[in-house]
């Protein structure tokens, strides 16, 4: 029933009705060495309001169905209104029967610069660039709605993942960092350009079924959950032949490995020797975390 929900509601663009998340974004500014400055907490203040009040989608969400994401703002350094940092977002939801939340998105923002002036407006325009501030924080936004929206439905994500490239096409007229192409294999391009691309579409596949068919089964079924997760994860093999240590799978692991070892290294064992195999593959960057499995 919650698939068909969420196709119908995804279907009519992004003239909203409520807010979708339960953000907490926190302003770091201690290399800065001028942490205590008052500007820094209206900023954090401002942009808690702007992304939690902002109707980013059409559909209706009950306070408890709201997506719980984090953002932290690492600021280093800051002359007048320009300031420069990182971004780490994470988003998660919740596995069907249990108290458990799972983790969807882990992006490590690495090169974010922006404007910013005490108490100017934040508003968001789906179709034009605001600020870079404003595009950095719903091209990641987006990126939240969209693996939620593929975690619970079979390209559910589509219509999010669209709106995150529109953001990345208008945003590359102030030419800051990280939405162009020449701005490397780790940037805010690449990361979109490579999940909707043919060559990865295992990602998005892989997605639902590792949630659907897998975690959200493990309250009835838990060793037929974890074969389902399994047999999702040896689909990356494909991928991983095509492009080698993808940044895209690398975004998933990076969100997934812990969660992924603790599965696998509980009751009731499955026959796991294939994956185990295949993760040291596709993933070699958490072969600590995978040689750690017992089955």
């Amino acid at each position: 029933m919650r698939n068909i929900i969420l196709f119908l509601s995804v279907c009519f663009g992004f003239i909203g009705f409520s807010q979708e998340l339960n953000c907490n974004i926190v302003v770091n500014a201690l290399q800065t060495g001028n942490e205590n400055l008052q500007v820094f907490k209206t900023l954090e203040k401002q942009l808690n309001e702007f992304v939690n009040n902002t109707t980013w989608t059409t559909k209706k969400h009950k306070s408890q169905e709201r997506i719980n994401c984090n953002m932290v703002i690492s600021l280093t350094e800051f002359s007048g209104e320009t300031f420069q940092g990182t971004l780490q977002v994470q988003s998660s939801r919740p596995v069907f029967g249990s108290s458990y939340s799972t983790p969807l998105y882990s992006f490590n923002d690495k090169d974010v610069t922006f404007r910013y002036l005490e108490f100017q407006d934040l508003t968001f325009n789906p179709n034009q660039f605001e600020s870079n501030l404003v595009s950095v924080l719903a091209f990641h936004i987006y990126m939240i709605l969209a693996i939620d929206a593929d975690s619970f439905a079979e390209n559910g994500g589509a219509p999010y993942y669209t709106q995150a490239q529109i953001i990345t096409n208008y945003s590359q007229q102030d030419n800051f960092k990280g939405w162009k192409a020449a701005d490397g294999l780790q940037s805010r391009f690449a990361l979109i350009d490579n999940i909707l691309s043919p060559t990865f579409k295992e990602y998005r596949e892989v997605m639902y079924a590792y949630h659907i068919n897998g975690l959200d089964k493990m309250s009835e079924d838990v060793k037929a959950g974890k074969e389902e997760i399994a047999a999702a994860l040896l689909e990356f093999q494909a991928m991983n032949r095509r492009r080698p240590n993808s940044f895209v799978l690398r975004t998933f692991f990076d969100a997934k490995a812990g969660e992924i070892e603790q599965i696998f290294s509980e009751g009731p064992s499955v026959n796991i020797a294939k994956l185990k195999e295949a993760l040291q593959k596709i993933a070699p960057t958490h072969s600590n975390k995978w040689r750690n499995i017992k089955f």
